[in-house]
């Protein structure tokens, strides 16, 4: 998408060797690159979220094995090296799918080429890996156009949106899941209108939905993340697209912690609710997303400390009590009765396991 009227993903190559991703945590204060060199690094990268996002969180392990193969070849034995570096990607995010999904298939792949080209394959790999959340996120937003091409032909008038947390470009290698929609809407000439959940408590929806959107021209708003029932109650919000970073085999979903809130909001006032996802965001061995979706736990000082800028310095303030202590659940799961329908990259799926194997018949 654009940054400064450039188009940009959000991680690419270098001479063919090291990996180049947008430093996430700077956003909205700083424009920043960071190059990585190792898969240590990648790790690090993953787990202190300079990137972020299920789609990137996938390209980028892609990637972190990509790194490995070098280092796997210097100690030895390459395949046993690699498994331990694919072991420490893994274990960064335990929730979203797409980190082990990429993981999986670049050693299962690499398990069968030979030496000599090894680390070429695994380049290859993650090439293909990242482009292919792009062609499926740019899917997503043709699929969900005609849903808000719905609303507006009958509204006849600016279409609002509300979405939770960053499910947009930055979260993926491009266009975004939730936000594709918008973005291919935007760009067809509708007149949407975003709500913007803060997402405390990493504000990642004040931070970075609301820059990316700003950055392409959709105008949005920006919201405290309690705002969004009363929105919906006074008949200010048409439709909600957030995005997951796992839906199981039955249709459930998790994202973002909050987004279950808003989903209940949604039916207590008929607004539809969508998730958007790509292909790779599904678990296909998993049936009941409360019971077995593992939740990641994150440290307090996202929940005590806030980031802002203060003479042109980003620092962090103390908002609570030192002494008091804090949970921060990363993640909460969406039961599938309460989604409207699942806006993929192979069209708009109802929500329940017979949909989506009928859509997905590979996974029968």
């Amino acid at each position: 998408m654009k940054v400064n009227n450039k188009a940009t993903r959000t991680i690419w190559e270098k001479d063919n060797q090291n990996v180049v991703v947008i430093d996430q945590r700077l956003l909205p204060f700083q424009f920043k690159t960071l190059e990585i060199t190792t898969a240590e690094e990648m790790a690090t990268a993953i787990s202190d979220m300079t990137v972020r996002g299920a789609g990137l969180i996938g390209a980028s392990a892609a990637y972190g094995i990509a790194l490995a193969t070098r280092q796997a070849i210097k100690k030895g034995n390459r395949l046993a090296s690699l498994t331990e570096y694919g072991d420490l990607l893994k274990n960064t995010r335990p929730t979203a799918v797409n980190l082990a999904w990429a993981v999986d298939r670049q050693l299962n792949h690499l398990a069968k080429v030979d030496k000599e080209n090894f680390v070429e394959e695994a380049y290859k790999l993650a090439r293909i890996i990242a482009d292919e959340d792009e062609a499926f996120c740019r899917q997503i937003g043709q699929h969900g156009l005609s849903i808000i091409q719905k609303i507006y032909q009958k509204k006849k008038s600016k279409v609002n949106i509300l979405t939770h947390c960053n499910a947009g470009w930055l979260a993926f290698v491009d266009y975004g899941s939730a936000t594709a929609p918008m973005y291919t809407a935007h760009d067809s000439g509708i007149p949407i209108h975003v709500w913007v959940d803060e997402t405390r408590p990493r504000n990642q929806g004040a931070s970075l939905t609301a820059w990316e959107l700003g950055q392409h021209g959709v105008e949005h708003t920006v919201i405290p993340d309690n705002t969004g029932g009363h929105l919906m109650q006074h008949g200010m919000v048409d439709l909600v697209i957030v995005g997951a970073d796992r839906v199981t085999r039955n249709g459930d979903a998790a994202n973002k912690i909050g987004t279950y809130l808003k989903a209940l909001s949604a039916v207590d006032n008929d607004v539809p609710f969508y998730v958007a996802l790509p292909s790779s965001t599904i678990d296909w061995n998993t049936s009941d997303g409360v019971k077995n979706i593992p939740i990641e736990q994150r440290s307090q000082d996202e929940v005590k400390y806030m980031r802002g800028i203060c003479d042109n310095k980003i620092t962090e303030v103390l908002i609570l009590p030192e002494s008091s202590p804090c949970v921060n659940y990363g993640f909460d799961v969406t039961p599938a009765r309460l989604i409207t329908a699942l806006i993929t990259d192979r069209g708009v799926i109802k929500a329940n396991e017979s949909e989506l194997l009928e859509n997905y018949p590979e996974h029968k």
